[in-house]
């Protein structure tokens, strides 16, 4: 899935108001890091990522090493250091965003 102009723009304007949920610090992206990204996609479906000052990765690096590892996940911005994450919940009680977005 990928997606259009339209639904990034979207996105972004919706995850203006989120603050970054998780951290990439010195120790990377580890399966547990991975596991708990998957498990808070699952549920919000839009989450922001940061990257701290200690960290060796660039947020190009993070979201090609998340993408690659996580099935269908969107990585409709990236600005500075943060890294902004998308991807439909599969259950349907937390679908509320998603169906916007394909609305669109």
């Amino acid at each position: 899935m990928t997606l259009t102009g339209k639904q990034k723009r979207f996105l972004r304007a919706r995850a203006n108001r989120l603050r970054p949920e998780f951290h990439v610090g010195k120790n990377g992206i580890n399966t547990t890091f991975l596991t708990q990204i998957d498990d808070s996609l699952a549920r919000h479906e839009l989450i922001k990522i940061n990257l701290l000052q200690n960290t060796d990765l660039t947020p190009a690096a993070v979201a090609a090493e998340l993408t690659s590892q996580i099935q269908d996940l969107e990585v409709p911005q990236i600005i500075g250091r943060v890294v902004l994450l998308y991807r439909p919940a599969l259950k349907e009680k937390y679908r509320r965003l998603s169906l916007q977005v394909a609305a669109l």
